[in-house]
């Protein structure tokens, strides 16, 4: 991916990220995520709003842009089927919010764990 797609992707509104996240997750089967040197994946909390959430990306030049300006954080792959299985039952009990894509104007869709899911499901029907 060169860096002009990545711009344009990280302009396009909170919806047009998300079916963009959809489109690649489903076709490429992974999620990024970030993690620091001890492997802990980063989470952000949402003060405003009160909620913590899990921010992902579909390919691993998202993330790392967003990572950039942090020297400990570093893309790890998920594979979607680990996403499904482990992740999605772990954010849902631990009631953590899932953010796709942040853009570069901060905004960013917001889901539950289990509607994202339902949602990759959905795609992965397509395919």
């Amino acid at each position: 991916m060169n860096n002009d797609e990545l711009d344009t992707v990280l302009c396009f509104s909170c919806e047009e990220r998300y079916d963009y996240f959809l489109s690649v997750v489903g076709e490429e089967k992974e999620i990024w995520i970030l993690v620091n040197r001890d492997s802990h994946f980063l989470k952000l909390y949402a003060e405003e709003e009160g909620f913590e959430y899990l921010p992902i990306w579909p390919a691993p030049e998202f993330a790392q842009a967003y990572g950039k300006e942090d020297g400990e954080l570093s893309p790890k792959s998920i594979a979607l089927p680990e996403f499904l299985k482990k992740w999605v039952p772990g954010l849902k009990r631990d009631s953590i919010d899932i953010g796709v894509i942040p853009g570069r104007d901060k905004s960013v869709w917001i889901t539950e764990a289990g509607e994202l899911a339902d949602d990759l499901k959905a795609e992965l029907a397509n395919f």
